[in-house]
């Protein structure tokens, strides 16, 4: 007997269970992803209008990359309804870029993880977090159709309302932090600045001073026919001076450039592009302005408030950072003590609790353990009682019973709604199912033991002899087998 018959003459279409990770779970992305929530939904997503932190502990397969899908569509959904009261969403999810070029800062034995993270800090998180936005920004005024960003709408940005200080901003965060590779960083550059109608020939003044110094000795020497002058030292001194401020230029930006690249540890850049590349703001432009120069925070919030500034005249009221799958980086790989290395920088009350900027945490639940033994220092710098902390993302019996048959609801035929104890005998009810159900805990659990569940009744059977409903011995005898699986898998000597 196969699965499918069995589940057809439910009027189930396709296997509820079948998937185990939100990330390639069309069951949820196509029919729970607005419907089926966790309990603590609400506390976690929070009003859009005014983003707020939230700090989320959970077990592995509890759900938390599905609540972050499920916040960016919600979010998609809110920017569509309200165009002039947009968020941007940030999906922090993917540390291995920003691990990779951290690490390739140090030699020898500081490469080591352990050692390597003990120097990581909060501004190489906020670095992070600006070339993602920063980059998503920049795709977006250039219309790159290839790059996709969670909740964006496709209409083009209305770069018409942005004020000269504001394109100034733009054009500055960008070179900085715009971190596409799609082409050169410098090409990159100049495509924003003809999208944007940035003028920088202002800043050419002395290449213009250089050029036109050298063409006129050129040609006093031509038009007296003195050239015998051109075997003297005075014509090259007096080319050589009018190149000097063009030279000074390049060697001040050259070293402003590399003080940026060494103290922005997670992006990459080439010094003498960067160089390049800031050389076409003037004087009057720069001077003043924040760059990440200098290993600390100061400049980085500044520079997160230039990005707030432009957004609000993008109709973006705020930005919205997804953080997820801190334990899967292969440097990290699921460490507790790397983790916490990594991610307690982050646990700035200052920075969490931004204006205009939500931080979604979805952290593993071996973390939290870990908070209550941190000292006073630590608990008055996070401020954790502040960010809509929730410990543990549980599941009750109850809730996996009502998950399982809106998953159920959402394969079936149209017209028809079976119900998950449609799918067993009169001997288990809907009592048995939700005390057996809350054992498994998460989700993850429950799918891999229904799909177990079914495929061990199915085998039971021919398809010449079809048995449409569950027994309770095969289902008492299927739990118990899963749950010694579960328990050694949570002892961390099973694949779960």
């Amino acid at each position: 007997m196969k699965i499918q018959p069995f589940l057809e003459h439910h009027g189930i279409v396709t296997n509820p269970f079948a998937d185990e990770d939100a990330q390639t779970d069309l069951v949820f992305k196509g029919g729970c992803i607005r419907t089926t929530y966790h309990p603590t939904w609400d506390k976690i997503y929070g009003d859009p209008s005014e983003p707020a932190t939230s700090v989320v502990f959970g077990e592995k397969g509890s759900g938390k990359t599905a609540i972050r899908l499920q916040i960016a569509q919600h979010l998609a959904d809110y920017n569509a309804d309200h165009p002039d009261h947009q968020v941007l969403v940030v999906a922090y999810d993917d540390f291995n870029p920003f691990l990779d070029r951290f690490r390739d800062r140090f030699s020898g034995r500081r490469r080591r993880a352990d050692r390597m993270l003990k120097h990581w800090r909060l501004w190489d998180h906020i670095d992070a977090v600006l070339s993602l936005a920063i980059t998503q920004l920049v795709d977006r005024i250039l219309e790159v159709k290839q790059a996709r960003h969670p909740a964006a709408r496709d209409e083009p940005l209305e770069i018409g309302s942005l004020d000269a200080s504001q394109l100034r901003d733009v054009m500055l965060l960008a070179a900085c932090y715009d971190q596409s590779t799609a082409e050169s960083s410098v090409q990159r550059w100049h495509q924003l600045r003809r999208r944007l109608a940035f003028r920088t020939w202002r800043s050419k003044w002395d290449w213009v001073v250089g050029l036109a110094v050298t063409l006129a000795v050129l040609v006093l020497i031509a038009s007296l026919g003195k050239w015998s002058w051109l075997l003297t030292a005075w014509p090259y001194v007096a080319i050589a001076a009018g190149w000097a401020p063009r030279v000074w230029r390049c060697v001040k930006w050259f070293w402003k450039a590399r003080r940026v690249v060494r103290n922005t540890r997670v992006l990459h850049h080439g010094t003498n592009l960067l160089r390049k590349v800031l050389m076409n703001f003037t004087g009057a432009q720069i001077a003043g302005q924040p760059l990440p120069a200098q290993p600390r925070t100061d400049d980085r919030y500044e520079l997160l408030a230039k990005l707030q500034n432009v957004l609000r005249s993008l109709h973006f009221d705020g930005i919205l950072v997804l953080v997820d799958r801190i334990d899967e980086p292969y440097l990290i790989n699921g460490s507790t003590e790397l983790m916490r290395a990594l991610l307690w920088p982050m646990l700035d009350n200052k920075f969490l609790k931004h204006p205009g900027i939500g931080l979604k945490l979805l952290l593993p639940i071996e973390l939290e353990r870990l908070i209550d033994r941190e000292d006073r220092e630590f608990h008055q710098r996070a401020r954790l009682d502040k960010q809509n902390l929730i410990r543990s993302l549980q599941w009750t019996g109850q809730s996996l019973y009502d998950m399982a048959n809106a998953r159920i609801n959402a394969c079936t035929a149209d017209g028809s709604s079976p119900g998950v104890t449609a799918l067993f005998d009169d001997s288990i009810d809907q009592r048995r199912l939700m005390d057996a159900f809350g054992t498994l805990r998460v989700p993850r659990h429950l799918f891999k033991f229904m799909y177990r569940l079914f495929t061990a009744h199915c085998n039971a059977h021919s398809d010449e002899n079809p048995v449409w409903q569950i027994s309770g011995a095969s289902f008492e005898s299927v739990l118990a087998l899963y749950q010694r699986d579960q328990d050694a898998f949570d002892r961390g000597v099973g694949a779960g």
